[in-house]
């Protein structure tokens, strides 16, 4: 299934909503966890407090290298990973409810992370899975298999380099489950907020990380014994730099045949997922190479409508590290209609998006999506439509007016996205995307929205504001920002403002 082919079937409107209703059987309803049945777990070191880097530093500059050589310890990676682990739990009369660091849609958390290292400070080489639930590692295979990576992203240089690369994979049928079809754009959307709290934490960290989506996909999945029916590779992080080098040959990655816990009474399969994750993908270390390259430069239209420019704060900004931030993230259940500032909304529009340290994006702070927004109550802007210019460091004002009513229909008929602050929305044009990319260029497109989002995440909660990521109808978004938004396509949705009653829920 090719990704437009895809892309249409998985549109939401109003008419497909009415004529393909679908329940919940909680009665089935997935585990959020992938449980190794017969291997052991080694714990984690507890969660250290004291990186000093403010998170919104660290989310406007995520990847920043460090100087010389910087080898991760298993602290480290206890570090990063409890950004994006259970940060808290609650009990409550029918359970318990798990927070996460990140961000997931419906609370599934179908997105594993895998560490593919050699051997570092605490942790021999090997190939290991993140086990969220008691904050530990399970070693799927030991030895150092970097190489295998290297050959398969095409010989990156960031992979070259890393002691250590997390792989992120979705298991669909968890997401599924709620989303069906959809699952496919969500496992970038979740595992895109995954990567934001991944790579501000790196910055505080001091510790050089990277996004590589071009890389054969086979080989990594083999790697990690996993089939891409039913759990599939999504991305690559490489982590640090220096130390010993990947062992040549690469070993074999025998298949290993674990046993894991079954996920549900039942799985349903969607082959619309699979089939547009075949489409695009890989085939080799070669194709992953010659894929990536740079971007051509598109020209966008002057603005012709009123411009803004961005007042950014400077000082007296919050200090709140990284780990705290992902430590009180939730994602707002309910906004009180009140009003934030417009130093609020610039600091967060300009700490999100200088540039993201990915293989598609090239040269630095080359970007795919545009992002639009309906403003609704933000000091000193009148209520309307807008467009962000990076050019010029400034909202355009498209079309003046209350859309709260529209604001809350494109957003599925919901509340928040009408009661928010402001609504921003991620498009882009798939058709050049494609054109230059392949099929894999939505894989980059859904998932810069991802981590835009993210981003947009911890800025605001670092501002003391609320946010959610939410789903649209996709056509009515399109028409709505037209003619300026005309032939683009949306790729996430941030809903932002002051947080009403009931605001943090597990998600």
């Amino acid at each position: 299934m090719k990704a437009l082919d895809y892309h249409e079937a998985t549109k939401h409107s109003w008419a497909r909503i009415r004529a393909e209703p679908h329940y919940l059987d909680f009665e089935n309803m997935p585990s959020p966890f992938k449980i190794y049945s017969d291997l052991d777990r080694r714990p984690l070191p507890k969660r250290r407090s004291g990186t000093n880097m403010p998170a919104l530093s660290a989310v406007a500059d995520p990847g920043a290298p460090a100087v010389g050589e910087r080898v991760p310890s298993l602290e480290d990676l206890a570090q990063l990973l409890s950004a994006v682990g259970i940060t808290k739990r609650r009990l409550y009369p029918g359970g318990e409810i798990l927070y996460r660091g990140a961000s997931c849609t419906g609370a599934l958390y179908h997105v594993e992370v895998y560490i593919v290292c050699g051997d570092l400070e605490g942790l021999p080489a090997g190939v290991h899975q993140f086990q969220p639930d008691d904050f530990s590692l399970c070693t799927l295979r030991s030895g150092d298999h970097r190489q295998g990576l290297l050959e398969a992203s095409g010989a990156h240089p960031a992979v070259a380099e890393a002691p250590a690369v997390l792989v992120l994979t979705s298991t669909w049928w968890r997401n599924a489950w709620k989303y069906r079809a959809r699952t496919y754009r969500h496992a970038w959307w979740d595992s895109g907020c995954m990567l934001a709290n991944l790579l501000a934490s790196a910055a505080a960290l001091d510790l050089p990380a990277s996004v590589v989506l071009g890389y054969a996909d086979n080989p990594v999945n083999r790697l990690l014994d996993v089939v891409p029916q039913k759990e599939g590779s999504l991305a690559l992080v490489p982590l640090g730099r220096g130390g010993p080098p990947p062992v040549t040959p690469a070993p074999a990655a025998e298949p290993l045949g674990l046993r894991t816990e079954p996920l549900s009474k039942h799985e349903i399969e969607y082959p619309e997922i699979p089939a547009a994750y075949a489409a695009s993908s890989l085939g080799s270390g070669t194709q992953a190479a010659t894929w990536r390259g740079g971007l051509q430069r598109v020209r966008r239209p002057a603005p012709t409508g009123r411009l803004f420019p961005l007042e950014p704060a400077v000082d007296g900004l919050p200090t709140d590290p990284v780990e705290a931030v992902t430590g009180r993230r939730g994602s707002t259940r309910r906004f009180a209609r009140k009003m934030i500032s417009f130093s609020q909304l610039s600091t967060i529009l300009d700490r999100t998006t200088r540039g993201i340290p990915a293989d598609f994006l090239d040269p630095p702070g080359a970007r795919l999506c545009d992002v639009y927004l309906i403003i609704h109550a933000v000091e000193r802007l009148p209520s309307g439509t807008y467009i962000y210019r990076p050019a010029h460091g400034a909202l355009e004002l498209l079309r003046e007016g209350d859309f709260r009513q529209e604001a809350g229909m494109l957003g599925l008929g919901q509340e928040l996205p009408a009661d928010a602050s402001v609504n921003l929305y991620y498009l882009t044009d798939l058709h050049s995307v494609i054109d230059r990319f392949g099929d894999r260029g939505y894989r980059a497109a859904q998932l810069e929205g991802g981590i835009l989002g993210g981003k947009v995440y911890l800025a605001a909660y670092a501002l003391g504001c609320g946010a959610t990521g939410l789903t649209f109808f996709d056509d009515d978004v399109t028409d709505f920002f037209s003619p300026d938004a005309a032939g683009k396509s949306v790729m996430f949705l941030m809903a932002v403002g002051r947080p009403g009653r009931r605001s943090n829920l597990a998600s």
